[in-house]
């Protein structure tokens, strides 16, 4: 239900801005590509730790972005990569699951509006959503947790209203803090302190971009 809201706002936004807009200042772009992803230690068993992540895999996303200037730009992302949840350690399986990302961002464009290529950095915060698992046990639902992203790219145009974009983003994605012991301070007394784990995925990424 999230992903068809989500997607049908960028749809309706991109209608009206459509209609609006005189210059180009609206980029529709669509991403095919690659995520490498790493997990996290969720425990152990006789001292040998297990670790759960999602395996590389192929991904893809859609992305609407609005100017505010030359070289300003905010929108909205999201990605999914179809995936296997696997377990290592004492413990060895892999599930099926679907790694959803939904982030607003910001992104400053280098260059002029009219450029053929336009290097770009992009941050963005949002969330990730883990799919839910079919596992021989029955179905587990999935979770959604806060993360940001960070890109680095290039758009390039070789037409005023269709441009091929590159791109390289991570995301990392918190998961759980781990307890590493206690800080005492003379002042506000002892606390514990934790080690806060990520999940990342960091994906390479090619796609097409349509101005408005």
């Amino acid at each position: 239900m999230i992903r068809k809201t989500i997607l049908t706002a960028m749809l309706v936004a991109l209608a009206a801005a459509t209609v609006s807009a005189q210059d180009p200042r609206v980029e529709l772009s669509g991403t095919l590509g690659w995520t490498f992803s790493d997990g996290v230690n969720v425990g152990s068993i006789d001292d040998s730790p297990i670790q759960v992540g999602p395996k590389d895999a192929f991904s893809w996303g859609a992305r609407l972005g609005f100017n505010l200037s030359p070289n300003a730009e905010i929108g909205f992302l999201f990605a999914s990569q179809a995936t296997d949840l696997e377990a290592s350690g004492i413990v060895n399986l892999s599930v099926p699951q679907t790694v959803y990302n939904y982030h607003g961002y910001f992104a400053y464009n280098f260059g002029d509006t009219d450029a053929a290529a336009r290097p770009y950095i992009l941050g963005g915060l949002g969330a990730t959503q883990y799919g839910s698992l079919d596992t021989p046990l029955g179905e587990v639902g999935g979770e959604t947790q806060f993360s940001s992203t960070w890109a680095v790219g290039l758009k390039m145009f070789p037409s005023p209203k269709f441009g091929l974009r590159l791109e390289a983003r991570w995301t990392p994605t918190y998961i759980k803090t781990d307890p590493e012991g206690y800080w005492c301070d003379p002042y506000w007394g002892c606390y514990t302190v934790g080690d806060a784990e990520f999940s990342n995925q960091y994906e390479l990424s090619g796609g097409i971009i349509i101005r408005f």
